[in-house]
This record gives C-alpha cells, structure tokens and sequence, in this order.
C-alpha cells in the first residue's frame, strides 16, 4: 500500500511549508496525511478503479492533492516535495519527534547553527549551544535533551495502528496464492504491542520456494535483507521490516505458537512441557520421537496441560497460572463494541459532518454514536462556546428525528470534550454540561505540572458530577512524549468513589490507558470505556486498537461501558 508513504510525504511537506509560516497549507496537507493513514483501502486502487474521481471521495484530499497524489503513484515522487526538501535540507520527521521542538524552531536551529538531523542537534545541545539562541533558553535545551533520550527508548519501532493495513494486505496477497494452505500474522503484532520493531508473517505449504519467491516481489519493497528456501527478510519503503516463514501444515499451530511469542511466554512453555516429558518447539509437541500435537496452537497448549491463552496476553505476566488453574479471564471480543463516544464533527475542525459520522457509524455495525466536539479553551481545535453547543444540540436532535421517522433504530448522543484547566476547573459553567448526555474531559495544557498538582488537578475534575469520563488519562503520545507525572493509583481510587469513566483512547499514538494501568483499573473496580478519538471517519478503524490494548489488560466486557446497549449506557452515566 501507499497510503502511508504518501501520508509520511505529506506529514513533512506540512512541516517544510510550516517553518516558512505559509498560512493555510500546512494545515490542509496535515489533515490530508492523517486520513491517508486512517484509510484501509489502498490509495493506489482507489486510483487505478476512480481516477482523480476517487481520490477526491477521500476525506481531507481536494483537486490539489489528488494531483499530488496522482503523481506520486505515476512517478514515485512529488516534485514539490523535492524542491521544497532541497531549499530546506532538514529531517523534520524526526526533528519535530522531540517533544517542545516545532517546525519553526527546528528551522531556526538550522539557520543559526546548521542543524539538519537529531544527531547533529544532541551534539549541539551537549555542547550547550541551543540555550543562548533567542527564544529558546536553557530550559528548553533541558527539554530537548530529555526529549532526544526519550526517542532512544524506542528507535526503530513503529505505530501498530499506522502499519497495520499494510500488514493485513500482505496477508491477504499471500492468502489469494493456490500453493497457501494457511496464513497468520504472528510475533507483537498479533499480540498487538503499541509498537512493532518487526512484522513476522507464518504460512503454512508444502512449495516454501515459490511462496518466497512472490513475497520478495511485493510492491513497496525498500530491500531484500535475506531469501531463502523457508525464510525470507524484506525493509518495506515505510520504513519496517517483515519476515516471512514457510511451514508445513502439520507444524503450523506450534510454529504459530513459537513466533507469536513473547520470549519469556514461550520460556515457560517449554518448562511445563518439559516437567510434563515432553519437548516444545516451532515443530511441534514430542514425546519421545513421536509428535503428539503441533497443527493448531489450540492443541499445543491441550497438550502441555493449559487452556488456550489468547495472543494478547502471552507476556508472562500471570497468564499461565491462571491457565493451570482454570481461571483465565474471558476477553473482551473485538465484535463487542456497540458505540464510539468520542468522535468530533465538523463543527470543531473535524472532517465530516455529524450525519456523515452517524451513518459511518451505522454502516460499521453500531447503535449509537457520541459527538464530542472540543470546548472553547482549545482555538486550534475551534473548541465550541455555551451558545454553539446548544446549537449542536438542536441539530442533534433533528438529526435523532430524522433517523426515527426513516425506522432507523441508531441513536446520536450529545456529548463536548470540556478541557480540565490547571486549577481543575473545567472551561464550560456546568448549566450547559447538564444538558449533555454525557462529558468527557481531557488534560490538554500545561502537561509537565508536578506530580502533586497534576493528581490533584484530575481529582477536582473528577468529583464534578457533571463529569463522566477522564479522555486518554495519561497524556502520553508514543514515541513523542511521556505521561504526565500523575499519581495514577490515587486517581484510580478516586475514580471509583466518583464512579468517573476512564477512557481506553484507541488513537494509535496514544493507546492511553496503557495495558499495565487498565489490569490496575480492573482490579480497583473502576470502569473503562474505548473510544477512537476520531477527526473523520475513516479514523473509527482505529477502534481495533483500543480494544487490542484493552485485551492486553486484561479486561473483560464487563470491564467496558460501551459494550452496552445505549439504555444501559445511559442509565450507568446518569448513575
């Protein structure tokens, strides 16, 4: 697929016209990116069936860059983007990576010292040349320094939610091949870990050759590491790498078993089958010479003793006892969600308009749908004042009418994102928050409070009842920024006396809860709901992925409040 290397080129040409502060483009190809990304459907085959036509049908893509992105598919590049690269030589990509650190300021940086990469600006720092420029200072050198340390954690790894359309069309070409008996995804992309270092994909065939010698010909393809008879190794151009290995069928559910992982899972494993007599590897369970299991993981894990443990929670972390005991926890299914409460419209800078919301929503199988536009503090977002959401209530409710007289049984609930400010209040008087259905409210300024007061800040805006649910409680962004200093047991407890809803943002830079707080939430008893955050909406895909984390945690339906019917969700956030 191309969307996400056009997304990428479309993501730096925003930066390179940014530092040169040219009004509106920026804006237009950064939205334009973000639904390139969220799209399942590959662009190029939208084109090659639409034309221009079709580009336009996406979100967020005018004439303008339907053009561009004509271009990119014809030719493999979009001549602006090179002029404009050339005039500005700067990795912005990763420049812009470092929390604090802007387009504009990674311009002056190269315009005052040279500054084109990270590695360049962490020498710079070191040397303490970034604090005297103007505008900048010594804590913001502090900040960059601390920042580029953070991105070391994690160099190499992508998003899961980025690459993951690309992976499954991997998948899918491999499964259209006559010479494929079976095929899966396996390694922490089927356990669906936040970030991916490398994709492994498993086939089961008994022509290993010919199944290779396809695979190294996808398009999309940077470099071929390796090709082998059972195993070959590719670099795609977004910047990942995929392994794929041929196996016969008889082995596939160990192999499946092996590489899905984690290490340490499959350490224990192997130690149960061992004090069992047995051995376990990719090939299978051996008693003795003989295989006794091997062609589904359901009957390897049957064989060593243990229930089935679902690949989400293969992380050594108290599955396997609770497999021996009987008491594995039953997961949330991804098919259990029956409603996205934090969605945005158009009335806030979103892309589609609250009925286009709704009847994406229908078409992908909910009940219900929950608008919640930003509130007045946030400009940028065009946050919504008193008088534009009782507006926004009026239209919601013809719309609710209109759907009701056509016997369509969906139901938009009216909800705003009312942003906690830094003494936890919140920036609408709650004469308005009471006519919602419900309120989410989010920290979206001055993150790097002290741990003390951010606790605190949460805390007030929890124990106001017209407050439902705490949006991405953490504030984290992966791979850009940490969670902000919070003390998460605390707020947990609180959330359970207030009966507020934490949310399981699903947003692939957020995944916020991350895993290890939502087996923390479950086991205080405080209840979580999943929501996507979506802009447009194509960005409601990203559902997947909230569960996925939820999944990782744990969690269980009962967990979930969107798991219910739109009476029983009402009747807990009135509760």
């Amino acid at each position: 697929m191309k969307n996400q290397e056009i997304a990428k080129i479309f993501f730096n040409i925003a930066s390179l016209l940014d530092s040169g502060q040219r009004d509106f483009r920026p804006i237009a190809y950064k939205r334009a990116a973000l639904a390139l990304a969220a799209l399942e459907e590959d662009v190029a085959e939208i084109y090659l069936d639409n034309g221009l036509d079709g580009l336009e049908g996406i979100p967020a893509i005018g004439k303008n860059l339907a053009l561009k992105i004509e271009e990119y598919i014809k030719t493999g590049r979009i001549n602006e983007y090179e002029k404009l690269r050339k005039a500005l030589p700067v990795d912005f990509t990763e420049m812009t990576k470092i929390e604090g650190l802007g387009t504009r300021k990674a311009k002056i940086l190269y315009q005052k010292l040279g500054i084109k990469t990270v590695k360049e600006l962490e020498k710079a720092t070191r040397a303490h040349k970034i604090a005297p420029l103007f505008g900048f200072g010594k804590k913001t050198e502090e900040n960059i320094l601390q920042g580029i340390e953070f991105l070391k954690v994690d160099k190499g790894r992508v998003l899961l939610g980025f690459i993951m359309p690309t992976v499954k069309q991997i998948v899918l070409k491999l499964e259209n091949l006559k010479e494929v008996k079976k095929t899966s995804i396996a390694g922490s992309t089927r356990r669906m870990k936040e970030t991916i270092g490398d994709v492994d994909i498993l086939v089961a065939s008994d022509e290993p050759e010919k199944i290779n010698d396809f695979f190294v010909k996808l398009p999309g393809i940077e470099k071929v590491w390796a090709k082998g008879p059972t195993k070959s190794s590719v670099h795609l151009k977004q910047g990942f790498d995929v392994d794929l290995r041929v196996v016969k069928e008889e082995s596939f559910g160990s192999a499946l078993q092996y590489f899905t992982g984690s290490k340490e899972h499959n350490i224990a494993t192997r130690k149960i089958a061992i004090s069992k007599g047995l051995k376990l590897n990719e090939y299978g369970v051996f008693k003795g010479a003989k295989q006794i299991a091997g062609k589904t993981e359901e009957e390897v894990y049957k064989a060593i003793g243990l229930l089935y443990i679902e690949p989400e929670m293969r992380e050594d972390g108290g599955e396997i006892q609770l497999a021996l005991e009987n008491k594995l926890p039953k997961l949330i299914g991804y098919k259990d969600i029956k409603g996205d409460l934090h969605c945005h419209s158009d009335w806030d800078g979103g892309e589609n308009s609250i009925e286009e919301m709704a009847k994406h929503a229908i078409n992908v199988g909910y009940e219900y749908i929950g608008i919640s536009d930003h509130t007045k503090f946030l400009h940028i977002e065009n946050g919504l004042n008193k008088e534009q959401l009782l507006k926004q209530h009026e239209a919601i409710n013809k719309l609710n009418l209109k759907f009701k007289n056509k016997n369509v049984k969906f139901l938009i609930l009216h909800g705003c994102e009312t942003n906690i400010l830094n003494d936890g209040s919140v920036d609408i008087k709650d004469e308005v928050l009471e006519k919602m259905d419900y309120v989410i409210a989010g920290v979206h300024s001055s993150l790097k409070m002290p741990r003390k007061e951010m606790t605190e800040r949460i805390i007030k805006a929890m124990n106001n009842k017209n407050i439902d649910i705490i949006s991405h409680p953490t504030g984290r962004l992966i791979l850009k920024r940490d969670e902000y200093q919070v003390d998460l047991e605390k707020m947990l407890k609180i959330a359970k006396e207030t009966g507020t809803i934490l949310e399981i943002n699903s947003w692939p830079e957020r995944l916020d809860l991350k895993d290890i707080y939502i087996k923390m939430a479950k086991r205080i008893g405080v209840k979580m709901i999943v929501n996507t955050d979506s802009h447009q909406k194509d960005q409601m895909r990203f559902m997947e992925f909230g569960v996925a984390q939820a999944r990782r945690g744990w969690a269980e339906k009962s967990d979930i409040i969107n798991t219910n019917s739109v009476e029983e969700l009402l009747k807990y956030i009135k509760k």
